[in-house]
């Protein structure tokens, strides 16, 4: 099988352990920088090139594309849909995770179990979506923050009202969410792959710090997690759409709550915790599943 890669950085732990699981189950795999990518897009005869090469013959794309170029890399996996290349996770399926505020609507739509999360436009407003999120201390999110960046909490309702007002006066668009109390600065990351999860482990956030992440300085160490936990993750990916992912959750008190999907997680932190070939079973994933022409979702946008 040829598989391509989407990435920019081919030195990232991640990137090297999917290339090594590839290689050694005798698949052929190749990276290539998203951003150099180039994209002919005709009716009929849709054609991407890479460095002047016409990019053809592969059977899957794994898709590793950063935060910071969702909106190119999105466009660039949508051509290879359109080429028929198979995707392990589909465009629309990603770029519904990395709406933050969609993913939850979609979440609450089916039930999921989330903290209170609010929204609005106008500064003016902070008063009540701070009390519809159940008073300080509540957490702030930037939409389109990553690895705990633009995540703010706010600990008193003058400290809140303060950053959420900052954040909008620069017209910035600001999640404001239940601060879980009981969580303890910790959550737990569940590994889907497919329509199980292969792996958890619970992060906890370093001293002082209320974010688990661990390119915050939190650290990781295996987990078991409940039925329901596992439930909830699988569901939140299936209802996203996608079929790797990595599913942040909280124990709070009502059960688990999901606070983020995230469509392009780490090996690293996960492998290292729980021991667990996590790059193994995806190549597997996508050696049972990958179909030239199969995209589900192509032409949806």
């Amino acid at each position: 099988m040829r598989i391509a890669m989407l990435a920019r950085n081919p030195n990232l732990y991640s990137h090297k352990r999917l290339v090594e699981a590839a290689e050694t189950r005798g698949h052929e795999i190749k990276i290539f920088n998203t951003l150099r990518i180039t994209m002919n897009i005709t009716s009929h005869r849709p054609a991407a090139h890479y460095d002047g090469t016409k990019i053809e013959g592969y059977d899957a794309v794994i898709p590793r594309i950063g935060a910071s170029v969702t909106f190119y890399g999105l466009a660039v996996l949508r051509q290879l849909e359109m080429m028929g290349v198979w995707s392990l996770n589909e465009s629309v399926a990603i770029g519904r995770s990395r709406d933050k505020l969609r993913s939850v609507q979609l979440l609450a739509r089916k039930g999921i179990g989330l903290p209170i999360t609010t929204f609005a436009h106008d500064p003016k407003q902070s008063d009540e979506v701070i009390k519809m999120a159940g008073g300080a201390p509540v957490v702030i999110k930037l939409l389109e923050g990553t690895q705990g960046i633009g995540v703010v909490l706010g600990e008193t309702e003058s400290s809140a009202k303060s950053v959420i007002e900052a954040f909008r006066g620069v017209k910035v668009n600001i999640l404001v969410q239940e601060f879980i109390k009981e969580a303890g600065g910790s959550d737990i990351r569940a590994f889907v792959v497919g329509e199980r999860v292969v792996a958890a482990m619970r992060r906890q956030g370093a001293e002082g710090e209320f974010r688990s992440n661990i390119h915050r300085g939190g650290s990781a160490t295996s987990i078991k997690i409940t039925p329901e936990e596992r439930s909830t993750a699988v569901r939140a990916a299936h209802i996203l759409g996608l079929n790797v992912c990595g599913v942040d959750m909280l124990r709070s008190n009502h059960g688990p709550v999901v606070m983020e999907v995230n469509s392009s997680p780490g090996l690293e932190g996960v492998e290292k915790a729980t021991g667990i070939d996590i790059a193994g079973k995806i190549i597997e994933f996508i050696e049972k599943h990958a179909k030239t022409g199969e995209t589900k979702t192509r032409g949806k946008g």
